[in-house]
């Protein structure tokens, strides 16, 4: 098994003041340069679609502007931190009439599990289709998507009211993905073993990418949005798709055998991808824009989800196969604690509170729920649920927009 790396003189200075005011001046008349880029080039065959309008959010302090990303995307709030829109209940004001809740996707029980976190208390369940995997908040936050697998079908549930909507006909959506300009939904059809990019609101087919690998599951995007990466989970590799060109453009094998990455995520600062690998008991560090070879960073059996904390500096790491969570410090580079449940359990697939004191994941084996302190690590609650809890989600979280899975906001 591969192991980790770990004076000036005053003289001139007020003609170079007087010159630097005028310049900042006639800057800031001719406005920002580079935020967002050019718009969205038109689908072949298609008429030109408007940039997607992106959710409206708080403000937050300004740091130096992150570059010109893809078309039509929303540009990053700060250059070195792709989760600066996700501070502590920074919520969006389209979100933010909406009642706190936990929505656990009961895989084997076609049902999801309405969580009140106030109580840690079930007080709803809706039936889904068949084999509900995750349940993904929408790239415009308004609406939450059940991905029931094996019945071909996603369940709209509105996160106002709780209420679910007919269902869509969509096949094989293990799990679901937003590109970052909101453009396009993307279908992880992991049996289908295609990549198919969809209308995000009606779903419509809009383009199929078939890849040669098996079981694409999981997926995070680069800083700049501009490719992202998808994990393989039954035949152990990683692919690189160019978002814009939706063309699958890098493909590699892990270097384990009997290798299975899960989750995907991206370091704070953008320069670096990690993919957990429930087979390999650990998380690949992975340069995306180079995409060469990964290293392996142990963390523990069955590594399986990772959620970033609403300060970035940390990232929680489930390990499904021995009932802990690691917590990883991205300034650090490196494991700090690993925190322990009562009595094991199968901590898989989840998401942090609005707040970020409390990291949510079911038991996937257990078919409960854990509600953990992320101060202490401590368990706070352990919530009965139907039979194969999956891939919830903890909505409202802040963010101006979604890119899929349990909840990944920028």
């Amino acid at each position: 098994m591969p192991t980790p790396r770990p004076s000036r003189t005053r003289t001139g200075t007020r003609t170079r003041t007087a010159a630097l005011l005028l310049t900042t001046a006639a800057a800031l008349a001719l406005g920002p340069v580079g935020c967002g880029g050019p718009r969205p080039a038109p689908d072949a065959g298609h008429s030109t679609q408007k940039a997607a309008a992106v959710p409206a959010v708080p403000a937050v302090p300004k740091a130096a502007a992150a570059p010109a990303g893809l078309p039509g995307m929303p540009p990053l709030l700060a250059r070195d931190d792709v989760y600066a829109a996700d501070r502590p209940n920074r919520l969006s004001p389209v979100v933010q009439g909406f009642p706190s809740r936990v929505y656990v996707p009961n895989t084997n029980s076609n049902t999801v599990s309405v969580i009140d976190p106030a109580t840690y208390k079930v007080i709803e369940t809706i039936p889904v289709g068949v084999q509900p995997q995750h349940v993904v908040p929408s790239w415009d936050l308004k609406t939450l998507w059940v991905n029931n697998n094996r019945g071909h079908t996603l369940t709209p549930i509105d996160p106002a009211t709780g209420v679910a909507g007919k269902p869509v006909e969509v096949h094989d959506p293990y799990n679901l993905y937003f590109t970052p300009n909101g453009k396009y939904a993307v279908v992880m059809a992991s049996m289908d073993r295609e990549l198919v990019f969809r209308d995000p609101h009606t779903m419509a087919r809009k383009k199929t990418v078939p890849v040669t690998c098996y079981g694409v599951n999981h997926a995070d995007f680069s800083a700049d949005g501009r490719y992202f990466v998808v994990s393989c989970e039954f035949s152990g590799e990683l692919l690189k798709v160019d978002t814009e060109k939706m063309e699958v453009v890098g493909q590699q094998k892990l270097p384990f055998q009997g290798a299975m990455p899960q989750d995907v995520k991206i370091s704070p600062d953008g320069k670096t991808f990690y993919i957990a690998d429930m087979m390999a008991h650990g998380m690949w560090v992975l340069d995306g824009d180079t995409f060469t070879t990964p290293r392996l960073l142990p963390t523990g059996k069955g590594c399986h989800g990772l959620y970033v904390s609403r300060d970035s500096k940390e990232m929680y790491v489930s390990n499904r196969g021995e009932g802990t969570v690691s917590v990883f410090d991205f300034t650090k580079n490196a494991l700090t604690k690993k925190w322990h449940l009562p009595n094991g359990g199968s901590p898989d697939m989840g998401g942090v509170s609005a707040d970020g004191k409390v990291l949510w994941l079911s038991g996937r084996y257990n078919s409960e729920v854990y509600a953990i302190d992320t101060t202490t690590g401590h368990q706070l609650a352990r919530i009965p649920v139907g039979s194969g809890p999956h891939g919830l989600a903890v909505y409202p979280q802040p963010g101006r927009y979604s890119l899929g899975h349990t909840g990944i906001f920028r």
